[in-house]
């Protein structure tokens, strides 16, 4: 326990602590069969806010999306709330246009789950499933299939360059925003949690710590 002491008087991060943790826990007791009985808790990990846009800066972001279909797909991420990896993943048949909703499949944890679509979007969305069938991808790639995870990534890195953000935010800040923002419209948190398919309260709840609705409509005495 005389390493870990050196790592915790070294300040290392909560993360580096509880991997050599895991690891000499493991060793003491799976390979040399021997008890775990030390008195050494593992360290808490500081959760980080979460970098949260504006709607402004959201909508300065899209506008400087030059291609119709990357301007497309950040804006349904962001209006529905999806990681990058499930918007790449959506298929035309996963999108109900009359009932505004969308299916989201498979997502993290093995869940489906249903989120909504902007109305604004929907005629974009009509031109963009027209002549396809049901199976194929929303937004497939220019040599077929979908779009990698990696490529949706940069189109919002660049869009965010071009937009003067200097935030040090990231395609999952569109989720991040989703929810802020809805919660600033008075939104449930529990109906916030259905729609980003979190497994427990607690996760969505981290957003409250972002914004406060009641606080926003106070005035700086200055």
């Amino acid at each position: 326990m005389k390493f870990l002491d050196k790592l915790a008087l070294k300040h290392r991060s909560t993360f580096t602590m509880n991997q050599y943790h895991a690891a000499y826990k493991l060793y003491l007791t799976k390979i040399l069969n021997r008890s775990w009985d030390v008195p050494f808790p593992y360290a808490k990990r500081h959760k980080k806010l979460p970098i949260v846009l504006s709607r402004t800066e959201v909508a300065i972001i899209i506008e400087n999306t030059k291609n119709s279909k990357h301007k497309l797909l950040l804006a349904l991420a962001y209006g529905s709330g999806m990681r990058v990896s499930e918007v790449v993943s959506l298929k035309t048949g996963d999108l109900n246009l009359d009932e505004l909703s969308i299916l989201i499949k498979d997502a993290k944890g093995g869940k489906d789950r249903i989120s909504v679509v902007p109305e604004t979007l929907i005629n974009d969305l009509r031109n963009m499933v027209a002549g396809k069938n049901t199976n194929d991808y929303l937004f497939e790639s220019e040599r077929g299939g979908k779009l990698t995870t990696r490529t949706a990534q940069i189109v919002f890195e660049k869009s965010l360059k071009l937009a003067g953000i200097l935030k040090p935010a990231t395609f999952h800040s569109l989720r991040h925003s989703f929810a802020t923002h809805l919660l600033e419209n008075g939104v449930d948190v529990r109906y916030i949690q259905k729609l980003l398919g979190h497994a427990s309260i607690s996760t969505t709840q981290l957003y409250t710590k972002v914004t406060n609705p009641a606080l926003l409509n106070i005035e700086s005495p200055l």
